[in-house]
C-alpha cells in the first residue's frame, strides 16, 4: 500500500482508490469533476504524497462529506466500501483511548487525567464572565422593557427584580425620580443612547389615554449587563 495521507477526519484519494480498486489517477480525475461542477472545495483539500520513487504526486483528503459526494456517482457495492471504511475509522476514533499494562501506568494515566480535568475547570472558571455576557447579549438585537433586562441580568447570575432594577436605575442617574418625567430616561442617560422611549395610547372608558414606555437600546442592554457583571 503506497503512503496514506490520512486523519480521523479526512480519507485519502488514494485510500479511496485502492478501496474501490479504481486507478488513483481516475479518482482524482472524478474529484476534479466534481469540483469543476462548483461543489465546494472545503471537503476537498488539494495534498502531496510520495509514490514508489519518492517523487511527490498529487492527492486529496476528503471529509465524510466529499467521500459520500464522491461516492454519489459511484455504484452501490462502491458506495458501500466507503460507507464502510469510514464507519470503521470513526469507531477507532470513539475507542482511541489508552489502556494502561500495569497498576503504576495506571496511576500515571489517573494523575494526567486528572489534571487534564484541573485545568479544563480553572479554563471555564476564568471565562465565566465571558460566558455569561455572550449569554445576555442574545437579546440586544432590538430594544426590550426594564422588567426583560431584569430577567436577562437574573439569568445569567445577577439577583435583581424589576422594581429593584427601576430603583438601581434611578438612584444610579439612568432614570428620572420625580415629576412628569418619573421613571423616563435622564438626559446623560438618552446621549448615552443606553433608552429609548415609545408613545402609544389605550382606550379605556370612551377615552384615550397617552402612554409612555421606556426601552433598553440594544447598546444599553451591552452597557448595564457588562456594569453589573463586573461588581
Amino acid at each position: 500500500m503506497k503512503e496514506l495521507i490520512l486523519s480521523k477526519e479526512t480519507m485519502s484519494s488514494i485510500e479511496i482508490a485502492e478501496l474501490t480498486s479504481k486507478q488513483h489517477s481516475n479518482v482524482m480525475r472524478d474529484i476534479r469533476n466534481l469540483l469543476e461542477q462548483g461543489v465546494s472545495q472545503i471537503n476537498f483539500e488539494l495534498a502531496e504524497y510520495s509514490d514508489n520513487q519518492g517523487k511527490p504526486r498529487p492527492c486529496y483528503n476528503l471529509t465524510k462529506k466529499g467521500c459520500l459526494i464522491l461516492a454519489s456517482g459511484y455504484d452501490a457495492k462502491l458506495r458501500e466500501k466507503i460507507i464502510d471504511r469510514w464507519e470503521e475509522l470513526e469507531t477507532q476514533s470513539r475507542h482511541g483511548f489508552q489502556v494502561p499494562s500495569s497498576f503504576s501506568e495506571a496511576l500515571m494515566l489517573a494523575a494526567e487525567q486528572q489534571k487534564q480535568i484541573e485545568i479544563q475547570q480553572n479554563q471555564l472558571s476564568a471565562q465565566a464572565p465571558k460566558v455569561l455576557f455572550a449569554d445576555a447579549v442574545v437579546a440586544s438585537e432590538n430594544s426590550i422593557l426594564i422588567g426583560r433586562l431584569a430577567n436577562v441580568l437574573k439569568q445569567n447570575g445577577i439577583e435583581i427584580g424589576q422594581n429593584r432594577l427601576f430603583k438601581w436605575l434611578r438612584d444610579n442617574g439612568y432614570l428620572c425620580k420625580c415629576g412628569e418625567k418619573y421613571n423616563q430616561p435622564t438626559q446623560m442617560a438618552m446621549e448615552l443612547e443606553l433608552f429609548e422611549v415609545s408613545y402609544g395610547s389605550i382606550v379605556r372608558a370612551d377615552k384615550s389615554i397617552n402612554t409612555i414606555t421606556t426601552k433598553v437600546t440594544g447598546k444599553g442592554q451591552i452597557y448595564f449587563i457588562n456594569k453589573f457583571l463586573k461588581k
